[in-house]
């Protein structure tokens, strides 16, 4: 087996490099290439550089038996001769490690050694016990990685001295284990990647350059959508409506899984990308060649905090910080505080996994956890299974936390155990979490950690309740629903208001149901959807949701048929447990068939109503309801049609769509008629905690784990018959409108551009605060007037296969044209109307927010975007900041931003700028009819991070913002023109 000599000459490069390599904070001609800084890395890369090895299995898999990620890598490994070439350079270079005096063997019981590891006891520093677990994560990476180049000794000491340090939002580096993509935000990401490439030729340097230098997974689970329901078909049917819209992405998926190294892809139809990391891909400690150290993964979508609750430390990242990651670029970042999180006590009965998430999604927001880690501890971590620390953990965005962080202790290793990692595996995980201080033995007195605030939960406090009807965080206990409904009627529009007037509060609309008679009113349920991996990979409330189902089938109760009702698991085991308790035969009897193994509804995958429902809700301004066990219910995110969106546990979600109403006391009124005419209750169909339990004790089996995920290793029929070239540059077709090259390289030079101000910019538009990444990101369906509909029409799409935009994330030109292109999007210059326009202010017309940028930019005008708090929040969205950025926008002036947003601005070229606090646009007088300028130093030295500028505008305003570079890693990425830019001079200069 013989390796291509561009393979052998990548890898002597990446073996050498080493000992060039640079990282100074302070100097930017200087700032680090790309290299793994530590030996066994880099022996990684060598066994991830094997290319020519054949074997029978799926392309797609790397041609090995991917059994596991971790067999897999084990069997690259094995087919390597190229590793044994370079021990002893790599002996030579672990020789030199600023900490080499603490590796230490960890042995076997038995005999032998599991491998070698740097011990943190061995520091034999007495602030080293005091450090919560998640900052130990920080601090072990940080030592294993240390070269004095990348990371430095005082990067160490600033994590050791956490307690002292944090508070002054010190800067360190942190190279994540790992990367996790989904296909929305994967596709864009192996654009850049392939045009990359095209630049490192335009550059005439080295190609092969651009490859992954850690492990990259990628879950292809964003594009079903729910077409067909309440079928025993739905799952077939959908997917082969979901490879006819994106049979080109997949083919791009899939030639990028060949044509970079270190790639692996999960095809469509298996499961959720957090489910998976839960079951499958987490890995807990790595063992990489002998070297043993904690999972760390950083993921293209908000919700990867879910792998928290394994004890993994994980959370989102925009694509462009994912895309550097991959490539061996140390992520920046501010050493957080850590929020100490006490939980006591135990659930009731009948309160479940989803009731505590809301309600501490609640407590966390109130408390003001932004930018922190949240770590969980106390008595009540017993009570709690691994799948509801997992729920709390996959809530950190809506709670604005970091990480949601529970450390490895029993119920991790008990887990493990269940979704068929190997007793080996889990005895050398459980060897090496204690031996490094990271394992958590309740059965052993605890030590005292030190957190920078504190918050205590006695879980018998927690009462049933729902989130809505437009923000997770607007907790509504069960009891109160019905009072708290009337209330949003009655409201002004906001958060919580319709301001509907009270003489058509009671309005009835009567329409006819294939031939049925029908009707809705205020609250009328129209989605009930189970979705999303906050809820679908807990069996607790999956099979708490078939047990109220199987007790209104009893009891003679069915859900309306003009409610669509759907059922997306999160992976292939649910499917197995629900079938083995007998469960899923209630749940289909209920219309909650089975619809496809992906996000759906959760992230607006809702498919289209029935036209005659549809037309009902239109015509008679019905307030709608959507009822789904999702993590996000942003206005206009789950349907245009549901302007009212709860966020519930799968049973709740069952519950109501019986009621058929948000309208509804619970407590005091029937969700039905019996078979017998007697009124149902609430409580007749709401299941206890000793029957769920003995459900999932009896149902979730070893079995269903190992089995699902040997299955999903072969692909499906529709994956394995894609076919892709071979080639490692990608040919662009000029005429796809899936996938088209960006600009972002475009005349690209080895010259930094350089700091800059701007000048006389026009706004934009002008925001009031909590504008989304739904807000400003394409999302959704393509609107049949929209920009982008308009670029499809021009080039023969016609409007039934205009998909999504999430589905065409991998084509600048459509997504450009649906950046700002929200339904619900409320721009102030447009004085109270709602949609996705905009005055263009030299003319005064209404303008749809793309054509008014063009407008400005052909004329050879900047512009800004004025905004209020928390702007940016929601999903980790890349292209949130690369719409803007092709938009022409140069800075954003808001009163606060989302944490990855604002980074994913920097990492775009984008200035952000905060007002001074108790400042905004509306205070200052601003408008957005003015002209903006912005007064930066044009030399990147002459700027700091945090520092103040003034902005100034043409009718004589001026005022202060603080500039949210936060580190000087990130004024380099300025200086630069992003990110990537940055990246890749970094590369050439190797």
């Amino acid at each position: 087996m013989a390796f291509p000599s561009s393979a052998s000459s990548s890898l002597l490069r990446a073996a050498s490099s080493y000992s060039r390599t640079r990282f100074f904070h302070s100097s930017f001609r200087n700032l680090s290439p790309t290299t793994p800084s530590l030996v066994n890395h880099q022996r990684s890369l060598a066994s991830a550089s094997v290319r020519s090895f054949r074997c029978s299995v799926p392309r797609w898999s790397h041609r090995l038996d991917w059994s596991s990620p971790l067999s897999l890598r084990a069997q690259i490994r094995a087919v390597s001769p190229v590793i044994e070439r370079f021990e002893r350079k790599f002996a030579t270079m672990a020789a030199e490690h600023p900490f080499k005096a603490v590796l230490t063997s960890l042995p076997k019981p038995g005999g032998g050694e599991f491998g070698k590891f740097y011990s943190l006891p061995a520091l034999n520093d007495p602030r080293i016990d005091k450090l919560p677990y998640s900052i130990r994560i920080l601090l072990e990476s940080a030592v294993r990685n240390c070269d004095n180049f990348q990371v430095k000794k005082e990067d160490v000491e600033k994590i050791i001295d956490w307690e002292n340090t944090s508070p002054k939002q010190v800067e360190i580096p942190f190279k994540p284990a790992r990367v996790l993509l989904q296909d929305f935000t994967g596709v864009p990401a192996v654009v850049d990647l392939a045009c990359m490439r095209d630049a490192m030729h335009k550059l005439g340097s080295d190609t092969s350059k651009i490859n992954p230098l850690v492990p990259v997974d990628l879950v292809i689970d964003h594009s079903v959508q729910v077409d067909v329901t309440r079928s025993e078909n739905a799952v077939q049917a959908n997917m082969e409506l979901e490879f006819q819209r994106n049979k080109e992405r997949f083919s791009f998926l899939k030639w990028g899984s060949t044509a970079f190294n270190n790639m692996l892809v999960v095809p469509p139809g298996s499961g959720i990308v957090h489910q998976v990391n839960l079951e499958y891909l987490g890995r807990v400690v790595f063992n990489t060649n002998g070297m043993l150290y904690p999972d760390s993964v950083v993921g293209t979508d908000s919700h990867t905090t879910m792998i928290d609750g394994l004890g993994v430390a994980g959370w989102g990242v925009g694509g462009i910080e994912a895309e550097a990651a991959m490539l061996g670029q140390p992520m920046s970042m501010v050493l957080p505080g850590v929020v100490g999180f006490k939980l006591s006590g135990k659930l009731r009965n009948g309160v479940t996994a989803t009731d505590l998430v809301l309600t501490v999604t609640q407590m966390l927001r109130k408390h003001g956890v932004v930018g922190k880690f949240v770590e969980f501890y106390g008595d009540g971590m017993g009570e709690l299974s691994l799948a509801d620390r997992a729920t709390i953990a996959n809530m950190s965005p809506e709670y604005g936390a970091t990480m949601g962080f529970f450390p490895v202790d029993h119920v991790t290793l008990q887990y493990l155990k269940l979704t068929g990692r190997s007793d080996e595996t889990v005895a050398m995980i459980e060897s090496y979490l204690r031996a490094n201080k990271m394992f958590v033995d309740y059965n052993e007195p605890q030590q005292e950690k030190v957190y920078s605030s504190y918050l205590e939960l006695n879980l018998a406090e927690v009462e049933p309740c729902i989130s809505g009807p437009k923000r997770p965080h607007d907790r509504v206990p069960l009891r109160e629903m019905k009072s708290d409904w009337n209330s949003c009627l009655n409201n002004k529009v906001g958060f919580k208001g319709f301001a509907v007037p009270k003489e058509v509060q009671d309005k009835v609309a009567k329409f006819s149901f294939h031939g049925q008679p029908a009707e809705l009113r205020h609250g009328s349920v129209v989605i009930a959807a189970i979705t999303s991996c906050t809820n679908t990979s807990n069996p607790s409330v999956m099979l708490g949701a078939g047990l109220v189902a199987k007790k209104a089938c009893e009891l003679g109760l069915q859900v309306k048929p003009w409610i669509k009702t759907s059922l997306a698991p999160g992976s292939g085991v649910v499917t197995k447990y629900l079938l083995q308790s007998g469960l899923q035969e209630y749940l289909n009897k209920q219309g909650f068939h089975i619809v496809g193994y992906g996000c759906t509804t959760c992230i607006g995958n809702s498919g289209e109503l029935d036209e005659s429902v549809a037309a009902a809700i239109s015509e008679n301004d019905i307030i709608a309801s959507a009822v789904l066990s999702g993590n996000r219910n942003f206005e206009g995110r789950v349907h245009a049609l549901t302007r009212a969106n709860y966020l519930a546990s799968p049973p709740l979600v069952v519950a109501y769509a019986l009621a058929g109403t948000v309208d509804i006391d619970f407590d005091k009124e029937p969700i039905g008629t019996g078979k017998d005419g007697r009124s149902v209750y609430f409580k007749d169909v709401w299941p206890s905690t000793e029957e769920i339990a003995e459900a999932v004790q009896s149902s979730v089996l070893p079995d269903m784990f190992k089995s699902t995920y040997e299955a999903i290793t072969k692909g499906n029929p529709m994956w394995n018959q894609l076919s892709v070239p071979a080639s490692t540059m990608y040919s662009w077709d000029p005429n796809s409108t899936y996938i088209h090259e960006p600009p972002y390289f475009k005349n690209m030079t080895m010259e930094p551009p350089g700091a800059h101000g701007v000048k006389d910019a026009y706004c934009l538009l002008n925001f009031g605060d909590s504008i989304t990444t739904d807000h400003i990101s394409p999302a959704g369906s393509i609107h049949k007037d929209s920009p982008a509909a308009k670029y499809l029409l021009d080039r023969g799409v016609e409007r039934k296969d205009f998909n999504s935009y999430g589905s065409r994330r991998g084509n600048d030109e459509v997504m450009a044209r649906g950046t700002f292109a929200n339904i619900r999007l409320v721009n102030k210059l447009l004085n109270g109307e709602v949609g996705p326009k905009t005055i263009h202010v030299p003319t005064g017309e209404k303008l749809y927010v793309f054509d008014a940028a063009m407008r400005y930019k052909d004329a050879g005008y900047d512009t800004i975007v004025l905004a209020g708090a928390e702007y940016g929040s929601g999903s980790s969205r890349d292209w949130a900041a690369k719409g803007p950025m092709l938009l022409g926008v140069k800075a954003v002036i808001a009163k606060s931003f989302e944490r990855i947003h604002r980074s994913n601005l920097v990492g775009m070229g984008i200035i952000p700028l905060c007002f001074k606090a108790g400042e905004d646009a509306d205070t200052l007088g601003l408008t957005g009819q003015e002209r903006y300028t912005i007064d930066l130093p044009s030399k990147i030295t002459d700027i700091r991070p945090g520092q103040d500028v003034t902005v100034t505008t043409d009718n004589g305003k001026a005022f202060t913002c603080t500039v949210r570079f936060d580190t000087e890693v990130e004024l380099a990425y300025f200086n630069n023109g992003g990110i990537l830019p940055y990246v890749i001079r970094n590369l050439i200069k190797q």
